[in-house]
C-alpha cells in the first residue's frame, strides 16, 4: 500500500530528528496495529517474501515492516512506536550480538511483554545454514553470480575461511546483493527448512 510505503519514510524522517505530526497523521488514518523492527533492508526483503509464500498480506493486516539502518537505532525507534509514542506493538528480528539492545530497548519502551526472535550470527548465516551450501551456491550460479563469488574466494582475506563464511560474505560485497538475495533464498526454503527466528516473528504476528 502506497500509505504505508508513506507512513514507513515519516517515521525514518522523524527518527532522524524530523517532525513527528506526518507520523501521526498516517498513524491515525491507517489500520496499522504493530510495528516489526529490522535491522536492515535484507532483513525486510526476507520477511515479506516468508509472509507473500505464507499467503500473508502483513499492511492489510496492519502490520508494518521497517528498517533502522543498524541495531543501534531499536532504542529511537521503540520509544517513537512503542506506548511512549505512536503506540504500536512491537516486535522484530536481530541478531545474537544485539540481543542486549533489543531487550534494553523494549523495556524502556514499555512493550509487555518485549517479544523478539533472535538469529545465531545473522540471518543471511540461518538462510544459508537451512538450504546447505551447495543448493546456495546454485542460486548464485542462477543469477548470474557464480564468477563473482569465485573472484571474491580467491582473494587473499577470504583464504582460511570456510566456504560457509565466504558465502555469508559474499552476499553483503556488493550494494543491493544482500537485499535481492534476502528474497531469493527464501524463495527457495522448503516449508519445513524455514530458520526458527522466522517462524516465531511470522507467528507472532
Amino acid at each position: 500500500m502506497a500509505d504505508f510505503g508513506a507512513f514507513r519514510e515519516a517515521v525514518t524522517a522523524w527518527a532522524a530528528g524530523g517532525p513527528d505530526g506526518h507520523a501521526h497523521e498516517l498513524a491515525a488514518r491507517l489500520p496499522v496495529r504493530a510495528a516489526v523492527l529490522l535491522e536492515g533492508p535484507s532483513d525486510v526483503a526476507a520477511v515479506n517474501a516468508l509472509a507473500e509464500r505464507r499467503g500473508r498480506d502483513l499492511e492489510a493486516e496492519g502490520i508494518c515492516v521497517l528498517t533502522m539502518g543498524g541495531a543501534m537505532n531499536v532504542g529511537r525507534y521503540a520509544r517513537l512506536l512503542g506506548p511512549p509514542g505512536l503506540g504500536l506493538r512491537l516486535t522484530g528480528l536481530c541478531d545474537e550480538r544485539e540481543r542486549r539492545y533489543y531487550t534494553r530497548a523494549l523495556e524502556q519502551a514499555g512493550a509487555a511483554p518485549p517479544r523478539y526472535f533472535v538469529c545465531a550470527a545473522d540471518l543471511e548465516d540461518e538462510l544459508i545454514r537451512a538450504l546447505g551450501r551447495g543448493q546456495v551456491e546454485e542460486l548464485v550460479r542462477a543469477e548470474g553470480d557464480l564468477r563473482a563469488l569465485r573472484t571474491f574466494r580467491s582473494q587473499p582475506a577470504q583464504q582460511g575461511r570456510t566456504e560457509h563464511q565466504q558465502l555469508r560474505r559474499f552476499l553483503g560485497t556488493k550494494k543491493g546483493r544482500k537485499i535481492h538475495y534476502g528474497r531469493v533464498l527464501v524463495d527457495a526454503l522448503d516449508p519445513d527448512r524455514v530458520p526458527a527466528p522466522l517462524v516465531g516473528l511470522l507467528a507472532s504476528l
